[in-house]
């Protein structure tokens, strides 16, 4: 049997999280066989964009606001008419729709395939002298195998693994242990950090930002190392990295990367301060998947971030805000969480009646309205009061062009503070200064460092970036339960996290179908 991949015209470089701006800006044209098409550099390039362009599909509206919706972050909202599925992923429910998680799924295993199409054709190439190129395209597909794997991984618990594209007599796996799965995602990011180069591409204009760096791959082995650590109460990542090596690759990131916060936080995103805006290709942003509006209204393309639409606010422009459906409406206890005097606060959340905002819920439709939403990624409005991406000839739902931030710097001073805790006291101090000292932009503001304040500063500086529910999981099910349980407000807030799920979400149901019974559903969601 033959096997088919989905090949792009180029022009330039890759760049806009898969590629330049000009090679977006193509349309697929055509199916290749790769029995006979990995034969020249370009053509191994060809193959590596199609692995990137799945980054982009993650923006759909699928892991980053259903994990955060789970949390304590968001409850559900949208629409008082929009289907009950959207307060089942706040409450634990699931009873309407079993195949709610399906995209996520598909998404993840849509990358891994194209990964594994592609290094598995690696060694037919002819790379002539240029084998340092070869090794480029190696680390960076094998740092996109991980990133997808940990995707599936972190949502579902145990998942199954694949090294390689499979035959027609492996179409029934079982899910593996999550060690197996795990020494996998380890090997392939340390392979990434070993062999990527110190470049570092959020300089202004740069064409390849977007691109995998030596730095991500650091980065990213300490997010794996502290979800697996932490959530399967291990020692080491699956017996491929000890704590002392995660730390010393984390440590290197801080150090040598060339990455730093920018000075005011709310210059991070672009509804908080569009004056000011830093830019999407600022120092701090170590690794985002990257979008634009070039789609123009085109649903066949996929180059908009699709995410955007659904936080907004519903029922029309409000301000400086573009309108959306609602979705995630921001919990009260997470904004009351911030001292008065923390940034982070205005940057991160609006507060219709505190920006003297008339958002009249009710006319409006708007479900679990809590007087918040997201403000970062929110669309935002030109001065005629039109939606950009609009006066742009775009389409509001499926054109925004706003990164999705993957890996701020931000967190990974957290991270290397939370691994030099228990080593290095004063250097785990010194990177959560760094964090609270730019939140409040004075020195005054330190805490002792210890393991609960790192993990509430991380609540805070990276809250609606998908991370809170992936950290409470690694904190177990007691503290997991007590920061979601909700019994305050009327009963549309009512929030119980049931610990016999463990944290994981349903496994789609039409994937537990066609595994023939060697997939079965994930406790608690039978």
């Amino acid at each position: 049997m033959k096997t088919y991949i989905k090949l792009f015209a180029l022009s330039s470089l890759l760049a806009l999280g898969a590629c330049s701006q000009d090679f977006l800006e193509n349309e697929p044209y055509t199916d290749k066989v790769t029995e006979n098409f990995y034969k020249t550099p370009s053509d191994a390039f060809e193959g590596l964009v199609a692995v990137y362009d799945v980054l982009q599909r993650e923006a759909y509206g699928t892991q980053l606001i259903v994990s955060e919706q789970a949390s304590d972050n968001c409850f559900g909202g949208f629409g008082i008419a929009d289907p009950t599925v959207d307060l089942q992923w706040d409450r634990f429910q699931y009873t309407t729709d079993k195949d709610m998680n399906a995209l996520t799924w598909t998404n993840s295993y849509l990358g891994i395939y194209r990964a594994n199409i592609l290094l598995e054709n690696l060694d037919k190439v002819n790379w002539g002298s240029d084998t340092a190129l070869k090794t480029r395209y190696e680390a960076e597909a094998r740092f996109l195998r991980a990133h997808f794997h940990f995707q599936a991984a972190k949502m579902f618990g145990d998942i199954v693994p694949l090294d390689h594209t499979v035959t027609t007599s492996e179409f029934e796996l079982p899910r593996q242990a999550a060690e197996v799965t795990y020494a996998l995602i380890a090997k392939d990011l340390k392979f990434a950090a070993d062999n990527l180069g110190p470049e570092n591409y959020s300089q202004a204009g740069n064409a390849n930002y977007g691109r995998i760096t030596k730095w991500a791959a650091e980065a990213y082995l300490a997010r794996t190392f502290l979800f697996y650590t932490g959530a399967y109460s291990k020692t080491d990542l699956a017996g491929v990295v000890s704590k002392a090596e995660v730390t010393t690759y984390i440590n290197d990131a801080v150090n040598n990367s060339g990455h730093g916060l920018v000075a005011d936080f709310a210059n991070l995103w672009l509804a908080a301060s569009f004056e000011n805006f830093a830019g999407e290709d600022n120092t701090e942003m170590v690794w985002a998947v990257r979008f634009n509006g070039s789609g123009k209204g085109n649903w066949d393309l996929h180059e908009g971030n699709r995410f955007q639409v659904n936080i907004a606010p519903r029922g029309g422009s409000i301000g400086k805000y573009a309108t959306g459906w609602g979705g995630a409406t921001v919990n009260p206890k997470l904004v009351g969480a911030y001292e008065a005097n923390d940034t982070r606060k205005a940057a991160s959340f609006i507060d219709y009646a505190g920006e003297n905002l008339n958002f009249d819920a009710q006319a409006r439709e708007q479900r679990q309205y809590t007087g918040y939403s997201w403000k970062k990624y929110c669309p935002i409005t030109n001065a005629a009061g039109t939606a950009v991406v609009e006066a742009n000839g775009g389409n509001f739902q499926i054109d925004n062009y706003q990164d999705y931030a993957i890996i701020r710097f931000a967190d990974v001073l957290l991270m290397a503070a939370e691994l030099n805790l228990d080593t290095n006291g004063a250097l785990a101090q010194a990177d959560l200064d760094r964090v609270r000292d730019r939140a409040f932009k004075s020195t005054t503001h330190r805490i002792p460092v210890t393991k609960a304040v790192i993990m509430e500063e991380r609540r805070l500086e990276l809250a609606l970036e998908g991370l809170r529910y992936f950290d409470l999981i690694r904190q177990g099910m007691p503290a997991m339960k007590a920061a979601i349980d909700n019994n305050t407000g009327d009963s549309q807030f009512a929030v119980t996290f049931r610990t016999e799920t463990q944290g994981w979400f349903p496994l789609p149901q039409s994937q537990i179908v066609l595994s023939n019974g060697t997939i079965i559903q994930n406790p608690g969601w039978n």
